[in-house]
């Protein structure tokens, strides 16, 4: 498992694909991060910034996701599936792979506002509830990204447009009386907006959402995939 997750991440930084949602990342921190919260109110703004990073990195890490796993070629995939010991490996150290890159994307755009946090004084409950939430929110990420992958979704343009479709139709169901079906990117951004007491008492039940709904997507992906083999 830890060969195969070597192997497609290694893969992935060959290929250069990587600079693609990094270079945004960077951008991001670089022209809205960087500036940081003011104020008297600074310490409640900096816990904000947790969930808007947890927010934006949604659609950046399900990009990131189905790049990495488009990028083994066909036959390659089909050899390694192959040879694995067990038919849901390849799945699962995609899966491992893609996430590891995510969490990469997440400690870089994840650095300034932790940094800001701790200089504002903002408490250390919320500060790791931010990154707590980071580390459960690129679990469906990531899952988003590979349900739109080459494996189920062949035709490149297909794919495109799905993840795009996939991404806008889990803001707006959050929007609605649906929200448990989807994401919960709209609660977890009220939370963080609301103060730190609120993101902090806020968070069980936020990554209770998230476990839930990677556990049930991940799952239904993974049988999926399996039958595809």
């Amino acid at each position: 498992m830890i060969a195969l997750v070597r192997f497609q991440v290694a893969g992935y930084v060959r290929s250069l694909r990587i600079l693609h949602p990094l270079i945004v990342v960077v951008l991001i921190v670089a022209l809205v991060l960087i500036q940081g919260p003011g104020g008297p109110d600074a310490a409640g703004l900096a816990v904000g910034t947790f969930g808007d990073v947890a927010a934006f990195m949604v659609p950046i890490g399900a990009w990131a996701a189905r790049a990495l796993l488009d990028t083994q070629p066909d036959e390659q995939r089909l050899l390694t599936a192959t040879a694995a010991r067990r038919p849901s490996m390849p799945t699962w150290a995609g899966l491992l792979a893609a996430y590891s890159v995510n969490l990469f994307l997440g400690v870089v755009a994840l650095t300034v506002p932790l940094i800001q946090a701790i200089q504002a004084g903002s408490p250390g409950g919320a500060i790791l509830a931010g990154c707590a939430l980071y580390l459960l929110a690129a679990v469906p990420a990531t899952l988003v990204g590979a349900w739109t992958s080459r494996a189920l979704i062949p035709a490149p343009g297909l794919s495109v447009l799905a993840l795009l479709s996939a991404v806008t139709a889990l803001v707006l169901l959050g929007i609605g009386r649906f929200a448990w079906l989807s994401v919960p990117v709209i609660e977890w951004l009220r939370a963080a907006h609301g103060g730190p007491g609120e993101f902090t008492s806020s968070f069980p039940s936020i990554a209770l959402h998230l476990a839930l709904w990677s556990a049930v997507v991940g799952a239904a992906y993974v049988a999926t995939t399996r039958h595809r083999l």
